[in-house]
Parts: C-alpha cells; sequence; structure tokens
C-alpha cells in the first residue's frame, strides 16, 4: 500500500523553473482564431517562409531511397562532420581548421545547446547572457541549477552589450558566457570592437564562450563577423549553428555544435544518453545543403533585406512607434514605451483585436520590456497588412 497521499506532486522541482517558447502559445492562440473564422496576420513565429531549397529535398528523397534509415554514430555520420568542419573553417576564415572530432550533430540546435549547458554547468556555476535573449539559454541553466546572469543590451548601441556592465557581473563563478549575434529577438550584431572587448574579458576572467551563430547566414553588412576570429581564444569557444534559418529546414531539426575535443565528447555522450543520433537521411540533406548551390541562400537573405528595408520604414511612420534598422537575423524589435511598458498586454491586444500575432519583447527578458518582436519572414503583402492593422488599433488601445 503507497504512503504517498492522493495529491502528491511527482514533479522535480527543476520543471517548476522551466518556461516555455512564447512563440509558440502565441501561435496556437492565432490557430484557435483562424479556426473561429478571424483572418490573422503571422509575425510571432522565427521561420523562413521559403520552401526547402529543391537540391537539399532531392537529396533527403534520394538518401532515403537509398536506406539512409538506421542508426548513425551519436556524433553524426564522419563524412557529414568532415563537411561541417570544412565549411565552417572557409566561412568563418580561420588559420587553424576545425576537424571532425570537433563537430557533434544534434536533432536541432536548441538540442544541442541544452546537452552543451548540460555537459558545462554545475549547480551554483553562473551563465552570463545578453538580455533580451532566446529562451533556452536561462531556461537550461536553471533547470541545470546554474544561475543566469542576465546583462542588457542596449538600443543606444544597435543593440550591442553594455560591456561595463558585462565586466561587472563577471565573477569568479562565471563560467559560461553565451552570445548570440546576430540576435533573436533584436536583430542586433556585435560589432567588431564589442566582440575585441569580449576577447579581451574572455582572456582576463577565463570564461568559456558560447556563440549561437544559427542567423550567420542572416547578415546584412560586409561579412559576418565571429568571436572565433580571436583564435587564441579556441579551447574555449564553443558555436554553435545549423540550418533551419538559412536553408529553410526548420521541420528537418538539424543542428550542430563545434568545440575542444573534449567538450565535443561529453557532447556526444550526452547524445548517446539521450537522443542517439540524428536522422540518417536528415544528414544526407544538410550535407546536400553545404556542398551544393548557394544561390537559393543568398537569394532568400536578399529578400529578407528588402523586406527589411520596407517594413522598418513603415514600422517608423507609425504614431509613437520607433524601430531601430536591424543589421542581422529577420527579427523587428520596435520601442513601444510612448504607448505603454507591458508589452505582453499590448501585444495580447494586437492579436485579439488587431489579428496580428506577436510578440511581447518582456518574453524575452525584463530588458526587452516596452518593446515588441516582429518575424518579417513574411510576404511584402502581408508585412503591409500587418503595418496598416497596427497604425489602424494603436491609437485605441486603453492605456
Amino acid at each position: 500500500m503507497s504512503t504517498l497521499s492522493p495529491d502528491y506532486d511527482y514533479l522535480c522541482s527543476a520543471v517548476s523553473r522551466l518556461g516555455s517558447e512564447a512563440a509558440f502559445e502565441v501561435l496556437g492562440r492565432a490557430r484557435e482564431l483562424q479556426a473561429a473564422g478571424r483572418d490573422i496576420v503571422h509575425m510571432e513565429v522565427g521561420e523562413p517562409d521559403f520552401d526547402t531549397p529543391a537540391h537539399i529535398k532531392a537529396a533527403g528523397k534520394a538518401a532515403i531511397d537509398a536506406n539512409f534509415t538506421h542508426y548513425a554514430p551519436n556524433a553524426g555520420i564522419m563524412e557529414f562532420r568532415t563537411v561541417i568542419a570544412e565549411y565552417a573553417t572557409r566561412f568563418r576564415a580561420l588559420a587553424q581548421p576545425y576537424t571532425p572530432d570537433m563537430v557533434v550533430v544534434a536533432p536541432g540546435a536548441k538540442q544541442i545547446i541544452w546537452n552543451l549547458l548540460a555537459a558545462l554547468l554545475e549547480p551554483g556555476d553562473e551563465m552570463v547572457y545578453a538580455d533580451p535573449a532566446y529562451p533556452t539559454y536561462a531556461a537550461a541553466a536553471g533547470y541545470l541549477g546554474a544561475k543566469a546572469v542576465p546583462v542588457r543590451l542596449l538600443e543606444s548601441k544597435n543593440w550591442g552589450l553594455d560591456l561595463d556592465e558585462l565586466e561587472a557581473k563577471l565573477s569568479a563563478r562565471t563560467k559560461v558566457l553565451v552570445l548570440n549575434s546576430p540576435h533573436n529577438p533584436t536583430g542586433g550584431v556585435l560589432s567588431h570592437g564589442d566582440l575585441a572587448a569580449i576577447a579581451e574579458l574572455a582572456t582576463r576572467y577565463r570564461f568559456l564562450i558560447l556563440t549561437d551563430e544559427i542567423y550567420s547566414r542572416n547578415i546584412y553588412g560586409e561579412r559576418f563577423e565571429s568571436i572565433t576570429q580571436f583564435e587564441e581564444l579556441r579551447d574555449r569557444i564553443v558555436v554553435v549553428d545549423g540550418f533551419s534559418k538559412a536553408y529553410a529546414m526548420t521541420g528537418w531539426r538539424l543542428g550542430y555544435c563545434i568545440a575542444p575535443v573534449k567538450i565535443a565528447r561529453a557532447a556526444t555522450l550526452l547524445a548517446n544518453n539521450t537522443y542517439a543520433c540524428t536522422s540518417t537521411f536528415v544528414q544526407m540533406a544538410g550535407m546536400a545543403a553545404l556542398t551544393g548551390d548557394d544561390a537559393p541562400v543568398v537569394a532568400m537573405n536578399d529578400t529578407f533585406r528588402m523586406r527589411r528595408d520596407r517594413f522598418i520604414a513603415q514600422l517608423n511612420t507609425i504614431p509613437n512607434v520607433s524601430c531601430p534598422m536591424p543589421a542581422g537575423a529577420f527579427y523587428a524589435f520596435p520601442n513601444i514605451t510612448a504607448i505603454t511598458h507591458d508589452d505582453v498586454a499590448l501585444a495580447k491586444y494586437l492579436l485579439e483585436e488587431a489579428g496580428v500575432a506577436l510578440l511581447g519583447g518582456s518574453c524575452f527578458g525584463d530588458a526587452g520590456r516596452g518593446y515588441l518582436r516582429l518575424s518579417y519572414a513574411n510576404s511584402l503583402q502581408e508585412l503591409d497588412r500587418c503595418v496598416e492593422r497596427m497604425r489602424a488599433a494603436l491609437p485605441n488601445y486603453p492605456n
């Protein structure tokens, strides 16, 4: 006979420290409204609206027909890991090449971020990260019993880090600094000066850098700059990247990390104990993405640039809305403090009353309060409809 009470809570306490990703919550509500007959403009989910390029789909289909449907090595197919290492070395213009034993393939960048942080963080360790931020970083740290320490990104610096605050918050317990550039949710890109300052702090304080570069192909400047250019930090930099954003492969679930060999082996051990391996035919499609025609990626980014230019200009014509020009990714992060500081309530109002699905900036952290996040991975027609609906609805917002 069990001695547990009928209302015994079987969940572990760590679950209470998890939050959900707001984009999918808003998407769920938006689909409920659509099912009820409402017309909704979708600006909430960070997903390219393009189809996966044809040669990548063909490679995936051919791999299935060739029976690449069985288990793969935990870290990924060696040929694919070799291709990733060569691509990443070339793309980041590194003097010392990456090697396949530094690469671990995963079913999505989110999975490899979780496994990396599980391999790195002890209870009581501190993980420093930019605020606002992709929610996974703080969620993983909190679940693991580590302390997530936010450092503000500054609109006045084009969403660069507050470097004074960063240095002030470093301590003997700082083990990991998480970077994300180009950045979700702001669209900011860390400048060379910011990266150099971070590299100097890393040298002085000897923390590890996890750099999430999933938007590395979604850049509107001359070239992508990575913290990896400071090759003296090579033994303390872990790169996370993947295929969802650049190649419109969100549903394929394919990401990877490049890490010092000891860390890569730990991530492989965690792969062995969690997801086992990434789908084999998906890896073959990823190999085609990196070795095949790059023109579709360039064309998608050119389209994002065109949309960005038009959409940001239009947002800035709405009274009491101001939005800096994003330098990367495909997100607008307008300041709406002239209307309200309760961005979540305003986002809900715009969904329910105007049929525009978007996110409150504080869903990404306290430094996002008073902002909205909109994904411009949508057609020009839908972006125009979004602006006109916001323009009509905002004057009626009940402050």
